[in-house]
């Protein structure tokens, strides 16, 4: 008689195989979270800056026309409160020679950041202010803004 031995293939993974991929997927995952909620900050604070800064000759054409940013609206310049989905857009200080436009986020990873771009006699300054919990960095800040 005769006895063939068989060899049989492994089919499948081991458990260990298998807890070492989840461990990798795990160190990778902690790695690119941070890299990652960075890059969405930067991104929305550069989304909200771009929408201030896209009315800004608006604003300086309706005070050539007008002579004073006392009494523009939104409306004058071709804009909504609600124009942009990460926040709220404002005109605030208005006075004869000086204004100011705020976008506030109110739905982003930055809630409660300010963008805030006011008239000077140089021209449009832009400055960010934020609660301490926010992610705002200067990595993160669009570029001209303090």
């Amino acid at each position: 008689m005769k006895q063939h031995n068989r060899v049989t293939k492994q089919q499948g993974f081991t458990l260990i195989e298998l807890m070492i991929v989840v461990a990798i997927i795990g160190v990778l995952t902690a790695v690119a979270m941070p890299a990652y909620k960075s890059y969405v900050t930067k991104s929305e604070l550069a989304a909200g800056s771009a929408t201030v800064r896209n009315l800004l000759t608006n604003i300086d054409m309706f005070h050539q026309e007008k002579g004073t940013y006392v009494g523009m609206t939104l409306a004058d310049i071709g804009a909504t409160q609600t124009m942009s989905g990460l926040g709220d857009l404002a005109l605030t200080d208005l006075t004869v020679s000086t204004a100011s436009a705020t976008f506030t986020f109110d739905n982003s990873s930055v809630n409660t950041a300010v963008i805030k771009y006011a008239k000077s006699s140089t021209g449009w300054v832009c400055a960010i202010t934020a609660n301490s919990a926010s992610a705002v960095t200067s990595e993160t800040k669009p570029k001209g803004c303090s």
